[in-house]
């Protein structure tokens, strides 16, 4: 049955859906079966993080946009994370393949609070005294010197990074850490990131995080 080449199973970060294309015809076959899968248990997927596991040379990005908007819309999961069973990896950040992503074109002045249940992208700066809060990762096209909270939900795997990482208090999933008292302020992008039951601060390094 077709039904047997999908398998979801619960895990600490959440529910994983493996897909075994290769039993399937066309992406569409696919996509029929997953929704009948998940409609037995509609309910059950609300509010949750959902990973597939599948091959992705099977799928095109046209076809990943469906199938995330179908997952986001039908079945209000709280994030969507595509995990390459070829490759037996996953990206920290990788667009549509993470989930819902909201850009946010503008400066965050003190005493606004931002809070999204996806990947927040804020080109602008975030003035001390403000709030932000993501279900997913929180990229900063600008200063960051406010509250920061990615992977709110217990999502260690989120990350935070800026032109200029300077926050008031960082955190990711429920781990928190404030900024360093001393003057020493880098003039180059960093990463926020839990390595080894840490937050670690690293510089950008183009391909090593995106």
């Amino acid at each position: 049955m077709l039904e047997d080449s999908i398998i979801i199973k619960g895990n600490r970060e959440g529910l994983n859906a493996v897909i075994n294309m290769n039993k399937f015809k066309d992406f569409d076959e696919m996509l029929e079966v997953l929704i009948e899968k998940l409609s037995k248990g509609k309910l059950f997927f609300k509010g949750c993080t959902l990973k597939i596991t599948t091959e992705l040379r099977y799928i095109n990005e046209r076809d990943l946009r469906r199938l995330k908007d179908i997952l986001f819309d039908e079945f209000l999961i709280r994030d969507c994370i595509i995990e390459d069973s070829g490759e037996r990896r996953t990206k920290a950040f990788s667009g549509i393949y993470e989930g819902r992503t909201k850009f946010i074109r503008r400066t965050i002045r003190s005493g606004q609070i931002i809070n999204y249940p996806g990947n927040l992208v804020i080109i602008g700066d975030v003035n001390s005294g403000s709030e932000i809060y993501a279900g997913g990762n929180i990229i900063v096209f600008g200063a960051l010197r406010g509250y920061v909270h990615a992977g709110v939900g217990g999502n260690h795997r989120a990350m935070v990074a800026a032109f200029y990482l300077q926050p008031q208090i960082l955190q990711i999933g429920d781990m928190a850490t404030r900024a360093p008292d001393d003057n020493i302020k880098p003039q180059y992008p960093e990463v926020a990131k839990i390595k080894a039951n840490t937050i670690i601060v690293e510089p950008y390094l183009p391909n090593k995080f995106f």
